[in-house]
């Protein structure tokens, strides 16, 4: 075995249990899906499950969804490298934006109850450039977020067993494809109930085993007489970490919650009256779950831990395999399992429906498109992400910065897909050529390729500054509506100017965030306010709808059938 930090053992789990465990899980996952499979599978079904999941599945789905085994680890990454406000930072501001979904959710479902993809109604309200802006855009994200997720089980087998992170990697890559391949979306939000049940329950164990293992309360004194922290990492309220993480990360969560088609699919898969306690469900069990396991991060800094060969993605397994006896290093391995197969198979699901909807479906024309080929077109492309994504998942990036990097690049999404489905002005030509001139200025931005300095770096502040008003904005108008938005932004504004200029713009990620979203909103303010475009929205629901239907007598029938769907359409009902 690997020596742990500390002089402590690294405890592993032998090949026969891990097999075991394997067999288990994705035996289990598997079993489900073949229950709920048909024998011939409904197009509209394997996208977005007939639109009428009850509150428990929607509720846990999408709380599996977004708790995934990369925010895990980059919950731990960010409290290793920040200290104790690390984890709040990340874990608090992605909660509040799954919160920020539901208003904005609720306008979406209202325009395009049938719809699939939100690239789909983009050409609904847009055209064809839209279309394949926002659907590109979800191809490359979620073949990222893929690829960090095989990541992510790559090291847990590295750490806590004798397996390679190679087989590791291909180990999770295909128990998520076998399980997902056939049923599709309807295998992804089934399985995730169970799935966030024994997330949820191993947490809610392990971390504080995990506390007390390692010293209790008496680490945080150790850890600061030993000089393991500084003083900004023992602040709840460090700068570091707000300026490093927080900010950007409400920049980039902001557009994970509008761009990402993993949530856009469970909000057209939720029955419309449940997405208020969908996604207030899912905010709360998101927030405690990922704050509580960034902590193991906050521990092993304060222990003076160093990551195994220098990578801060090994923290979570380092530490269960560190601090956990036999049984709950087993319990450990299937909560990390358990998180990163629930996004894995909600992104395969995810680019399935790009493909069969965006790709196939709309290029063939609703009513044209051949069902049986729709769903070959969306295994196809399940089978090929995988293999992109295990390719990409040798790399081993750095979680965090994969997360932070495609949120920042879904910020120049964010206004131009928001305001088309309120603002009747908005033209195709204000949309496309607003994404595309954030994308140019963010890229040289974000990765520091023009010098930010004199007159450049002060017009890269100024952006930065719009930037915050642009964010602020959008929150404040999902909840409140016109007139407080314009305030809360003008606000916000104000208050950064005193100290934005000079600052900003050492803070290359922030930055690069900022100014997708004031880019994106200038151009694409002003090339829509004197339009004389004035869209009906009525128009939406004539060109999204059903591509099958065939088989629309049993559409969802056995989600819309389970004990705990019941039980919330009950509630519903009184």
């Amino acid at each position: 075995m690997p020596p742990a930090s500390e002089g402590q053992e690294l405890l592993q789990i032998s090949i026969p249990v891990v097999v075991l465990l394997i067999v288990l899980f994705y035996g289990g996952t598997l079993l489900m899906s073949y229950f709920i499979s048909r024998k011939k599978e409904n197009a509209d079904d394997y996208m977005t499950a007939g639109n009428k999941i009850g509150f428990g599945i929607s509720a846990a789905s999408m709380t599996a969804t977004w708790i995934w085994a990369s925010s895990m680890y980059a919950s731990a990454e960010a409290g290793y490298n920040y200290g104790v406000s690390g984890p709040i930072h990340y874990g608090f501001w992605g909660a509040l934006m799954i919160l920020f979904i539901y208003p904005f959710g609720k306008r979406i479902r209202k325009v395009a109850p049938k719809a699939h993809t939100l690239a789909e109604v983009m050409y609904a309200r847009h055209g064809r450039s839209s279309q394949l802006m926002l659907a590109g855009s979800n191809v490359l994200g979620s073949v990222i977020s893929l690829t960090s997720n095989f990541i992510a089980g790559g090291a847990l087998f590295a750490i806590l067993t004798p397996l390679s992170f190679g087989t590791g990697i291909v180990v999770v890559a295909a128990g998520v494809l076998l399980y997902t391949l056939w049923s599709g979306f309807r295998a992804s939000v089934m399985t995730d109930f169970c799935q966030v049940m024994a997330m949820l329950g191993a947490a809610a164990i392990i971390i504080p085993v995990v506390f007390f293992a390692a010293g209790g309360p008496g680490m945080f004194e150790a850890g600061v007489a030993a000089g393991n922290v500084s003083p900004e990492q023992q602040s709840f309220f460090s700068s570091d970490a707000f300026m490093n993480q927080g900010a950007p990360y409400i920049a980039a969560v902001l557009a994970y919650a509008i761009g990402n088609q993993t949530i856009a699919q469970r909000l057209f898969a939720v029955r419309e009256d449940l997405i208020k306690p969908t996604f207030i469900t899912a905010t709360v069990g998101y927030g405690a779950t990922i704050i509580g396991i960034g902590m193991l991060g906050v521990m092993a800094l304060y222990l003076g831990i160093s990551p195994l060969d220098g990578d801060l993605n090994n923290l979570i397994p380092q530490m269960a395999g560190t601090y956990l006896g036999p049984v709950l290093l087993c319990l450990a391995f299937i909560m990390i399992i358990g998180s990163l197969s629930s996004t894995a198979d909600s992104d395969l699901s995810a680019l399935s429906s790009i493909a069969m909807a965006d790709i196939y479906g709309q290029s063939k024309g609703r009513g044209k498109a051949n069902p049986r080929t729709m769903l070959t077109v969306g295994r196809v492309t399940m089978i090929v992400a995988t293999a992109a994504a295990l390719y990409f998942a040798t790399a081993r990036f750095s979680i965090l910065d994969l997360l932070v990097f495609v949120g920042a690049m879904w910020g120049c999404l964010v206004f131009p897909v928001i305001s088309s489905f309120y603002w009747k002005k908005v033209t195709n030509a204000a949309f496309s050529v607003s994404v595309l001139a954030a994308l140019v200025i963010f890229l040289p931005v974000r990765f520091e390729w023009i010098p930010v300095d004199g007159i450049l770096g002060y017009g890269v502040e100024l952006l930065s500054i719009v930037g915050i008003g642009v964010i602020l904005g959008i929150m404040g108008f999902g909840f409140f509506g016109m007139k407080p938005a314009l305030i809360i932004a003008t606000v916000g504004m104000v208050a950064v100017l005193p100290f934005g200029f000079n600052f900003l713009r050492d803070y290359s990620v922030l930055s690069g965030s900022l100014v997708a979203y004031a880019v994106s909103f200038l151009v694409c303010y002003f090339m829509s306010f004197r339009s004389k475009e004035n869209f009906d929205y009525s128009v939406i629901q004539k060109i999204t709808g059903d591509f099958d239907t065939q088989n629309d007598a049993d559409e969802s029938e056995q989600l819309e059938t389970s004990s705990v769907g019941n039980v919330a359409t009950d509630k519903q009902g009184e």
